[in-house]
């Protein structure tokens, strides 16, 4: 089977382009991908040694390439998109270019070369803040910032090709996700290279804020899954990680990287800033089997290592005095479970 993972360069991408480079079915895996400033090459580092990758730079907002590419693909994986929040608080356009426009470009060149199974990567965040309870699949979509309307709209554009062309589409929709190789502007990542350059973090509000965290190798079984198993027209909801508020996991980030809570300060809550996602992800587990396995604060302990060990991934995106690599991690209480939200 031959396979286009757009955003392939990215975070979750990178993730599962080297899982299908595994699998013994795949003939080829094609990754499209802007190599905007969240996307590396490095991110892929050993999977451009096998023969069964190939990588093409460019946009999915353009429409030739798109249609070049997508010639001869069984099965598409779309990850690529803008999608940090604060970011599109001030260049909503560009999400609305990518997210919406882009999956338009996709689903269309899809449709016109007859592939035959289409998963769409979305977020928990087009269901909205939830203060009770869980979304199922079929959920009204409540998005309240610009960077999950464009999620919401990019699932609405493809779950209307299934419907109207047949194009034989599946939605994901995934909680926060972290891991290695994630770009240092999400909250892990960001949080863990400042203590360890002895600075200070910073909280919204009051860390009230929750939200459930996914490892992204679980995140990913989960979309090989619906890739392979899913029913065309249907969406999945991705979770089963760690509800944690954002108090809550800057304390277990503090405690990893030898800090106390002098090195937190409070600022003002941002624009819209939901206060809770939850997700009902009983679906993919008793349809597909998905289950996930990391252990959150091994996890944890993992991504923090690699951040650690990777200071020349995250030293230029900042004017400050890069992590000392001998700088040591401390080992987490693995007896005392981090509370449940």
């Amino acid at each position: 089977m031959k396979v286009l993972i757009t955003g392939g360069a990215g975070f979750i991408g990178s993730h599962f382009v080297k899982r299908m480079l595994d699998a013994e079915d795949i003939e080829q895996v094609t990754v499209l991908d802007a190599l905007t400033y969240a996307g590396h090459r490095a991110n892929l580092g050993r999977a451009f040694l096998t023969p069964k990758l190939k990588f093409v730079h460019g946009s999915i907002c353009d429409v030739g390439l798109v249609h070049e590419v997508m010639r001869g693909h069984r099965a598409v994986v779309h990850f690529a998109a803008e999608s940090h929040v604060d970011r599109s608080l001030t260049t909503a356009t560009a999400f609305v270019e990518t997210n919406v426009r882009g999956t338009q470009n996709l689903v269309d060149a899809a449709v016109r070369h007859c592939v035959e199974r289409f998963v769409h990567v979305s977020t928990d965040e087009v269901y909205g803040p939830l203060l009770n309870g869980v979304a199922t699949e079929d959920f009204p979509l409540r998005p309240t910032v610009p960077y999950a309307a464009s999620k919401a709209a990019g699932d609405l554009v493809a779950r209307s090709a299934w419907h109207t062309y047949g194009l034989p589409v599946m939605v994901t929709r995934s909680s926060n996700n972290y891991g290695p190789w994630q770009h240092p502007e999400k909250i892990i990542p960001l949080f863990v290279t400042r203590l360890l350059r002895g600075e200070k973090v910073a909280l919204h509000g009051r860390g009230q804020h929750v939200r459930n965290w996914l490892h992204v190798e679980d995140n990913c079984a989960g979309v090989e899954l619906v890739l392979r198993q899913g029913e065309p027209g249907e969406v999945y909801n991705l979770g089963g990680g760690t509800d944690l508020t954002t108090k809550e996991l800057t304390s277990l980030l503090l405690d990893l990287c030898g800090a106390d809570w002098d090195a937190v300060t409070y600022i003002a809550d941002r624009p819209s800033n939901d206060l809770r996602y939850a997700m009902d992800w009983s679906k993919a587990q008793k349809q597909l089997g998905y289950q996930p396995v990391r252990d959150f604060r091994d996890g944890l302990m993992e991504t923090a290592a690699w951040c650690r060990d990777n200071p020349d991934r995250w030293a230029p995106l900042t004017t400050a005095v890069p992590a000392v690599p001998s700088l040591q991690l401390v080992p987490l209480n693995t007896s005392q479970e981090p509370q449940h939200v």
